[in-house]
């Protein structure tokens, strides 16, 4: 599998960590002098998610194939605009995605690479998807072993992987960690990962607010109400589908499970449709960040406010 990437991880790690770190630095010194290392800290970091295309291609996402397949070319897009561009608005908003990628991404890649932070979120939405399915009658569902999956080599339960970790060292499977769930003390065969602790989606309107020119208290309301919402949905969303599981274990529509259909595509129209919603509500109660997101839309000829000429 490592054979699918450009580089090796760990390399193609340290480098996007190094970009969301100059991105962070030239966002948070407003220096003039400092602007000018900016497009690195876009070309390495869109160089870190480019290198997971051959991986994703590999495992038939193509989803994630095209979107990781983008993001180089976006980021070498954006760093010529930070060259160029001369208009105050779409300076700062260049600037707040700069500060907005920064600190979406730098936590992320801390808890992804640290074992412990990783299993640690693994654990807390695991247990509370548990309890509320268990609270709501469906069936004495609990948490079963942890397990650390290398790349070359079967699972270890956690208590006896020899690992760091406090630093992931070795080259570890698409899911480096996993939980298995059991119901009535037997297993039900659905394992939740880093993935299913809605991390990724969090993380995106963190970065969003915590950089934005506004007032502590905004921000607060502002992640509170992000944070809070995508939470609760996810654990009603993780319920939802174990129960599915439980009660239809026979259905299957074009060979796929119920747990299948529901985790690949229902759920993902949904997640998708609510994240679309909540953003409109913070785009209403944070006006400043809803300017930023029209303004990058510019080069895609998205800007409203703009008539063509007619002739």
């Amino acid at each position: 599998m490592a054979g699918d990437l450009l580089v090796d991880r760990s390399v193609a790690t340290i480098l996007g960590a190094m970009g969301m770190f100059i991105l962070f630095v030239t966002w948070r010194m407003r220096s003039e002098r400092l602007e000018i290392i900016a497009p690195i800290g876009w070309l390495l970091t869109g160089f870190y998610f480019f290198n997971e295309t051959g991986f994703y291609y590999y495992h038939e996402d193509a989803v994630l194939t095209i979107m990781s397949a983008a993001t180089l070319p976006g980021a070498i897009a954006i760093a010529i605009w930070e060259r160029r561009v001369v208009i105050k608005k779409y300076a700062s908003a260049l600037r707040w995605f700069r500060g907005a990628v920064a600190a979406a991404g730098l936590p992320y890649l801390l808890i992804a690479h640290v074992p412990m932070l990783n299993v640690l979120a693994i654990w807390f939405v695991a247990w509370q998807s548990a309890a509320l399915l268990s609270f709501a009658g469906g069936a004495d569902v609990t948490l079963g072993d942890t397990y650390a999956n290398p790349v070359n080599g079967q699972s270890v339960e956690w208590s006896s992987w020899e690992g760091n970790r406090w630093f992931l060292t070795e080259e570890m499977s698409e899911y480096s960690f996993h939980t298995e769930l059991l119901v009535n003390g037997e297993p039900l065969y659905i394992n939740f990962v880093l993935a299913c602790t809605a991390i990724q989606s969090m993380i995106i309107f963190v970065g969003a607010i915590s950089v934005l020119d506004i007032s502590w208290r905004k921000r607060i309301r502002g992640l509170f109400i992000a944070l809070s919402l995508i939470h609760i949905l996810h654990l009603f969303r993780n319920a939802g589908l174990i129960w599915l599981q439980m009660g239809y274990p026979d259905w299957r529509w074009m060979n796929l499970t119920i747990f299948e259909f529901g985790h690949a595509y229902a759920s993902r129209v949904v997640s998708l449709g609510a994240m679309f919603l909540l953003a409109l509500v913070l785009f209403e109660m944070l006006p400043q960040m809803h300017r930023h997101v029209l303004s990058l839309l510019r080069p895609l000829g998205l800007e409203p406010g703009k008539k063509r000429n007619q002739s």
